[in-house]
Parts: C-alpha cells; sequence; structure tokens
C-alpha cells in the first residue's frame, strides 16, 4: 500500500459492475469486480471516469464503502438531479458494464482497525460511506475497539445502510449506532430528531478523557459546525479528522 495513495502514481483501470444494489431512492451501491485493484484502506475513496462517444470526458470521486478484506469493491453513490455523472451511475449503469476508475487516493481519513483506542464516527447524509468502510472493517476483522456511529439523516428513508448497521450494532461487540432524523420522523421513532450539535454530541459520544479518534463527513457546513463543536468540548484537534462535499456538478 506504500504510495498507493499518491495521485501521481496512479493509472487508471477497467472495473467491471458485478452488482447493482439499491440503498434508498436516491442511492446506489456499485459493487466491482477490480482484477488489478491493490488494496486501500478504509475511510478511501476513487476517481471515477466517464467518456462519452465524441470524446468529452467526465470525472469524479467517490468513497470506498467496502471493506480492505472484501473480495469485491463497493462504492455507493448518490443520485444529483441536475448531476452529470452520478444520474448515468445510478440510473443507466447495468450488470456487465465497465467502467474507468483509480485509485485507492488519500492517506489522512483512514481508520486501521489495529489502533486500540475509542471511535466516534460522525455522518451526514451520504457522508456515511467512507465510515461504513470502517464499521466493515472493523468487523471483518474481529476488532475490539469500541466504536459509535452518530447518523444524520433528512428522514429514516434516506438511511443508507440501515438494516446492515443494525445487525452490526445488535451483535453487542463494541459497536453501536445512533441516528438523528432532522425532518421528518416517523410514528413511534425511538432515536433523536434535531441537528448534531455540542449537547447531542456529549450524548452519543465518548468522554474527552478518553482521547477517541473521531471522523466526521458530511456536506461542508455540517463537518464544519461538527467539527467545531467536538473541539470547543475539549477533543484534541488532531484527533478530529473530517472529510467533507458539497456542490461538484454530481
Amino acid at each position: 500500500m506504500a504510495g498507493a495513495a499518491v495521485l501521481g502514481r496512479l493509472t487508471w483501470q477497467l472495473c467491471e459492475v458485478a452488482e447493482l444494489v439499491e440503498e434508498t431512492p436516491q442511492v446506489k451501491t456499485l459493487v466491482l469486480d477490480a482484477p488489478d485493484w491493490p488494496g486501500h484502506l478504509a475511510g478511501q475513496h476513487v476517481d471515477i471516469r466517464l467518456t462519452a462517444e465524441d470524446g468529452y470526458q467526465a470525472q469524479r470521486s467517490y468513497s470506498i464503502a467496502s471493506a480492505p478484506e472484501e473480495d469485491r469493491l463497493a462504492l455507493t453513490v448518490e443520485r444529483l438531479d441536475d448531476g452529470e455523472v452520478s444520474p448515468y451511475l445510478t440510473d443507466v449503469l447495468v450488470v456487465g458494464d465497465k467502467l474507468e476508475l483509480r485509485g485507492p487516493i488519500g492517506g489522512y481519513f483512514v481508520w486501521d482497525a489495529g489502533e486500540d483506542v475509542p471511535v466516534l464516527l460522525v455522518g451526514g447524509g451520504s457522508g456515511v460511506v467512507p465510515l461504513m468502510a470502517m464499521i466493515r472493517h472493523r468487523a471483518a476483522v474481529g476488532s475490539s475497539s469500541p466504536m459509535r456511529l452518530l447518523y444524520s439523516a433528512k428522514r429514516l428513508d434516506d438511511v443508507i445502510y440501515r438494516k446492515e448497521i443494525e445487525e452490526l450494532a445488535a451483535r453487542g461487540d463494541g459497536f453501536e449506532a445512533f441516528f438523528t432524523l432532522t425532518r421528518e420522523r416517523p410514528e413511534g421513532w425511538q432515536g433523536f430528531g434535531r441537528r448534531v450539535d455540542g449537547e447531542l454530541l456529549a450524548e452519543v459520544g465518548w468522554p474527552v478523557a478518553d482521547d477517541p479518534h473521531t471522523f466526521v463527513c458530511g456536506p461542508t457546513g455540517f463537518v464544519e459546525a461538527v467539527a467545531s463543536a467536538l473541539v470547543e468540548s475539549g477533543v484534541a484537534p488532531a484527533r478530529v479528522k473530517t472529510e467533507r462535499f458539497g456542490p461538484t456538478g454530481g
């Protein structure tokens, strides 16, 4: 893996779509066969490049959702209605199609299950994708590191990987999951119903004295607010790793 995150050393490769999984009405997971894949760390991402018949190219970055231990590469894509790439990936792509991909990219926003310290994952919307790679990595290696996920979504139907997350949390092996719905909540909802703020982080997160390792991913405003609240609560800035996304054309 040494040097794998250095963009200049990466080359494009062709991958084949092995499976398409509908996660929510707006989100699909692309499961890819990547024969030349060098391996990745939980939290890294890839570039996808589409080329039209006239030679026009469009390129976007997508987080890796699969654990490093899995045989196939999984990318979870949210469809943006005015997007240039995501509508093709979610609505047009079929099993057997080929995609140009390069990666893995990124060496900062990564987690290794060998780190035996409490972990807090905070995700907003599709920002849960790289966090899911970390959750799956933990499960795959049987890590005993205490891990908590705080996942913010607009409504229950928008929660990506909901069933899998709940099943992993039900194991009782040190992974816990908390959901907060900011717009609509079903009758009898037992989770949280407000935006992530300092009070919610204090209720769900680890004590500052535990020196938790924290990963925050989501829209730019969400990430900035959460990171600021964590630092204000006393969490060391160096322990708060962030990854954000904004309007990029999709």
